[in-house]
């Protein structure tokens, strides 16, 4: 266990994920720099990243940048780039500033998703599952892992954390959804058999604290809680959270004109289980989705 205090450096740290994970830091007493595009206290561009490195004394570098990959309103190549971009780039780009640097941190904990696993209705995939990449999103997962690998004898302990559906009532999944829900018009995807891999938002970034503050986490991490539902199920829980109907369904024909080669991120599931991130001494605060959703809506 680090005791110590830290500078902590995290790309994305003004999105959903990135403002829980400074906030939990900052409650700890670690330092917080962000990442982002504009300026501001408390912030670090990319484009000075690009230029001078690594702020001095930085004790641990986080990834969480990325477009969102399910914007219903944008679609086609230059989006799929875009997509691409916002997150292998700018993992490339820590690790390079991280292998130039003469002190470099303790620690890089970066982002892939559960997306990494092709979908399947009988497979249980752990973080010792090896795949190859067969679509769109299992492509981009290998891409972006790769982007995170350090040159050997560096010295940098490296954490990477594979996050299922997020689920939190400021941002992610539920912030689109909402209203849909509120309004009594929600429902399930398709058929919504398929597996839904989710974590609460407190443990998703509590799971990145975990990783920064401890010595003997490494390697993958599955960012999914131990319940294993499906989507309809998910529909279910939180529909009742919210005390409303769910009875009108997301077809899967309006989800591929809609997302296009995008729409089997919705369509088809994985069962994800968090094998090493329990093994690892995770405790999470979320374990079951009723809970789960019944704080979101609370």
């Amino acid at each position: 266990m680090q005791n110590s205090k830290m500078r902590v450096l995290i790309g994305g740290g003004t999105g959903f994920i990135g403002k829980h994970i400074a906030r939990k830091l900052a409650d700890k007493g670690h330092e917080v720099t962000l990442l982002s595009r504009s300026t501001g206290r408390g912030r670090l561009t990319w484009d000075e990243l690009y230029k001078k490195g690594l702020p001095d004394n930085t004790g641990a570098v986080v990834n969480v940048a990325g477009e969102n990959a399910l914007n219903m309103f944008r679609r086609g190549e230059a989006y799929k780039k875009d997509i691409i971009t916002s997150r292998v780039d700018t993992t490339k780009a820590l690790a390079e500033a991280i292998t130039a640097s003469k002190n470099p941190p303790k620690v890089f904990v970066s982002t892939s998703a559960i997306g990494y696993y092709p979908p399947s209705s009988v497979a249980d995939y752990t973080e010792d599952t090896k795949v190859t990449g067969i679509d769109f999103p299992s492509k981009l997962c290998q891409d972006w892992e790769e982007a995170a690998v350090l040159p050997e004898g560096k010295g940098v302990r490296r954490v990477t954390i594979r996050l299922g559906v997020v689920l939190g009532k400021d941002g992610g999944a539920i912030k689109q959804m909402w209203w849909q829900f509120y309004f009594g018009a929600g429902g399930k995807i398709g058929t919504g058999r398929q597996f839904f891999p989710w974590i609460h938002i407190d443990d998703a970034s509590g799971l990145f604290v975990y990783s920064i503050e401890n010595d003997h986490v490494s390697g993958i991490l599955n960012a999914v809680a131990p319940q294993i539902c499906t989507n309809e199920e998910f529909t279910k829980a939180f529909a009742g959270a919210m005390r409303r109907p769910a009875f009108m369904p997301f077809p899967a024909f309006a989800a591929n004109l809609i997302f296009q080669d995008r729409a089997t991120m919705l369509l088809d599931g994985q069962k994800v289980i968090p094998k090493r991130t329990l093994e690892l001494g995770y405790k999470f605060k979320y374990s079951h989705l009723d809970d789960a959703c019944k704080e979101i809506v609370s």
